[in-house]
């Protein structure tokens, strides 16, 4: 299967956060399991294993397509819009 175009698109990528940490869960005293970045506009959210799925969030509200795992040793992408991850 071919890539879907937003992840065609990546070119250069987001680094992860110099603070691994996700700035809204630490807002509200909740612990995250997994960190996302978003390739769009460097948003850092947890991931959908993690209670409050910032990272999901921040796509329903900002339509950003792609997110990246800010995980040591993890080198993937994911397109919300079309599903599908690629790995780099």
């Amino acid at each position: 299967m071919a890539l879907c175009f937003h992840l065609q698109a990546l070119e250069t990528l987001l680094p992860p956060p110099a603070e691994p940490v996700c700035p809204e869960c630490v807002a509200l005293g909740d612990a995250w399991v997994h960190l996302r970045v978003c390739q769009a506009c460097g948003h850092v959210g947890c991931c959908d294993s993690s209670t409050n799925k910032h990272a999901t969030r921040h796509f329903q509200t900002s339509s950003h397509p792609v997110v990246t795992s800010a995980e040591p040793g993890e080198q993937w992408a994911w397109c919300y819009v079309h599903e599908q991850i690629a790995e780099y």
